[in-house]
């Protein structure tokens, strides 16, 4: 993968939109203008010190001030952060309570899909199938174009629940435009929404108000990876209905520990090794382990 597709297809959707406007304006100027056409062409793992070390001097032979090179290095130099951030099942319910529409059918159908928003934003009444309880992904949006799912595995039929159902039916109701072609989530002319507005004007407002993490459109799929693994689902169907082309990819990026089920764990673990230790009311063991040694005489 070049670090322009990477740029482009992995950190822009989840990074830049999690940024605040003005952050974000400033980073996508210095990376259009400065890192891609430099660094673009270049394999990911080749973007190391020396390619960025290189295009620095570059610049700074052409007279760049210091600022301008330190805005470029921080793009180009900007590592993938290991800690990724996505709601737990109670945190997605109070912002489900707290967005208005259609961005509350937009998480509500990312979360119970594991749906791209591309490829929700490209979704049309004639994708849907309400009779079988399927979604056909088919199309995506993306930078103001419609195309086609980023790759063979993207193109999927996804299963709905019945509550994915409702959701998209109720939303049906209040909806002007219901022919087949039409877009599930469009404006009133019929045209496809922009995520980025969707996201400032209704998700990031939101998080903000429950003092949540301001999570990228992106969370809502490792959201529903993670609930997938939580209730005991094969790797490989998750692969599936998130459309991913490999399963490490499922597994080591998208599937996180919940806290909760961590405490179940490891007190599950505890009543093996000490299934006589006292329960506290809300369900703990109390503090006190037995002692392996009489404490007598």
């Amino acid at each position: 993968m070049t670090f322009e597709k990477f740029a482009k297809e992995h950190w822009q959707p989840c990074a830049l939109l999690a940024l605040k406007p003005s952050s974000a304006r400033i980073y996508q100027f210095n990376l259009d203008k400065y890192a891609i056409p430099t660094l673009g062409p270049l394999r990911l793992c080749d973007v190391n010190r020396e390619a960025i070390q290189h295009s620095l001097l570059t610049f700074k032979g052409k007279g760049y001030s210091a600022s301008t090179l330190h805005a470029i290095r921080v793009i180009g130099g900007r590592q993938p952060s290991t800690t990724r951030i996505f709601l737990t099942p109670s945190q997605v319910k109070s912002l489900l309570a707290k967005l208005t529409e259609p961005c509350r059918t937009v998480v509500s159908t990312a979360v119970l899909t594991g749906m791209r928003i591309g490829e929700i934003l490209a979704l049309r009444w004639n994708r849907i199938d309400f009779l079988r309880g399927n979604i056909e992904v088919s199309e995506t949006y993306s930078d103001g174009q419609f195309g086609s799912p980023k790759t063979r595995s993207s193109r999927r039929v996804i299963p709905m629940s019945s509550a994915s159902c409702k959701v998209l039916e109720s939303h049906r109701i209040t909806c002007s435009h219901k022919e087949p072609a039409d877009l599930v989530f469009c404006t009133s002319k019929g045209t496809p929404l922009s995520p980025k507005n969707l996201y400032n004007r209704a998700l990031a407002p939101a998080c903000d108000s429950l003092s949540l993490p301001r999570v990228s459109w992106h969370s809502f799929r490792h959201a529903n990876a993670t609930l997938m693994g939580e209730v005991g689902e094969s790797i490989k169907t998750a692969q599936s209905i998130l459309g991913h082309s490999d399963l490490e990819t499922t597994l080591n990026t998208y599937m996180h520990a919940i806290p909760d089920s961590q405490r179940r764990a490891v007190e599950r673990v505890a009543g093996v090794l000490f299934p006589d230790v006292p329960k506290s009311e809300d369900g703990r063991e109390s503090k006190e382990v037995p002692s392996s040694s009489n404490s007598g005489s």
